[in-house]
């Protein structure tokens, strides 16, 4: 015998009931792997970002540079949510004739850390840093710098150092950046700076 027509029909709101449930769970587990995956990229986002502020500040060096009008700019420049250095350790794979230091910047603008670079050291009037943006939702970003007597500052170079010192040589002895991050909160560390007090030969660059 056959299926009655009232069977049949029970039988397809039966099948599309259960066929809205599957899809409906299908497009939660998709909905819920896109948002993980988005949560993924944005701590490796962040973990590298910090990785390589960590590492360039580390790698600063005492080599001051000229402005795009030939003054003369320190080392290191430090504001609260600005920093501007040289450092070393600018990769050189091809051997090229060029300088392995390199002057970058990080700057908090519009909820976002931005890094700098420069393509040269000593700056002629059009020069710009090419500015990447590092993909990190930040709330807030503050520095300060440890003097080699230890005391803390909001700028590098303090005040007292340009009045009794050289400023456009001397580096800071760490770094404090406090980094506070869109879903993770806040992120400190110190950076102690090991590079030597004396200049960097300027023979050596460029």
């Amino acid at each position: 015998p056959g299926f009655t027509l009232v069977e049949l029909l029970v039988a397809l709101v039966v099948f599309a009931t259960m066929a809205a449930l599957a899809y409906g769970g299908l497009r939660s587990v998709a909905r819920t792997r896109g948002e993980l995956a988005q949560k993924e990229d944005a701590f490796r986002d962040l973990v590298r970002t910090v990785d390589l502020l960590n590492r360039d500040l580390a790698e600063s060096v005492p080599r001051s540079v000229r402005g795009t009008s030939g003054q003369p700019l320190p080392a290191f420049i430090g504001a609260p949510d600005h920093i501007e250095f040289t450092r070393v350790g600018f990769a050189n794979p091809q051997l090229e004739q060029r300088s392995n230091l390199e002057r970058v910047l990080y700057e908090f603008d519009d909820r976002s850390l931005k890094r700098g670079r420069f393509a040269v050291l000593d700056r002629a009037g059009d020069t710009q840093p090419q500015i990447v943006d590092m993909h990190v939702a930040v709330e807030s970003l503050r520095f300060r710098y440890l003097s080699r007597n230890g005391q803390w500052s909001e700028v590098w170079p303090p005040e007292q150092l340009q009045q009794n010192g050289d400023p456009l040589q001397m580096l800071p002895r760490a770094v404090q950046w406090n980094l506070r991050a869109k879903d993770y909160g806040e992120l400190e560390n110190v950076v102690e700076i090991v590079a030597p007090v004396i200049p960097v030969s300027v023979s050596a660059v460029q």
